[in-house]
């Protein structure tokens, strides 16, 4: 494995040649032209819903006032038998709204181009106000930058995302 300096380097030379190439980084691991994001992608990452179908597939479906992810029986065959039995989900859970600023924030900080103030609370039912204090750390550690329009992360928060996304862990 190559060490900090070296990943660093490769991820600058990276940016550098799909950038020259008409490629922009929209997503902390997608590189795309303009307009060619992957919308099923941005969707996610936008903590939008989505409902899987078949076999391993997982849902995230927001209710008024709760979140459910659910996941689908992977193998095949189980997966046959239980749809026919009427019901294919195997796991399901619903996000804790103590977990809901976490989980918004885990999913749109991945995004360079970040998100607007109003989505966290379109999408989560909270207020802004339940994530200040992390907010506030993120800012202060130079992780985001915001304004009442946007919310994104620096490149130095691109770089340590995971840091990033760990300050708005529940306690």
């Amino acid at each position: 494995m190559p060490d900090d300096d070296a990943s660093a380097e490769m991820q600058d030379m990276i940016d550098a040649a799909t950038r020259e190439a008409g490629y922009g980084h929209y997503e902390v691991s997608a590189y795309a032209k303009p307009g060619q994001q992957a919308r099923h992608n941005l969707n996610y990452w936008q903590f939008g819903d989505y409902l899987g179908i078949g076999a391993g597939a997982h849902s995230k479906i927001s209710f008024p006032h709760r979140v459910i992810r659910q996941a689908r029986y992977k193998q095949p065959k189980a997966y046959m038998e239980h749809v026919v039995s009427g019901n294919a989900i195997q796991e399901e859970h619903e996000i804790a709204r103590n977990e809901l600023g976490f989980e918004f924030m885990l999913n749109a900080l991945r995004l360079y181009g970040g998100f607007a103030p109003n989505q966290f609370m379109e999408r989560t039912g909270l207020t802004l106000n339940a994530i200040e204090k992390p907010l506030n750390q993120a800012e202060a550690k130079g992780l985001i930058t915001r304004d009442h329009q946007l919310i994104k992360p620096t490149d130095l928060g691109m770089r340590f995302l995971n840091d990033l996304q760990q300050l708005f862990l529940a306690d």
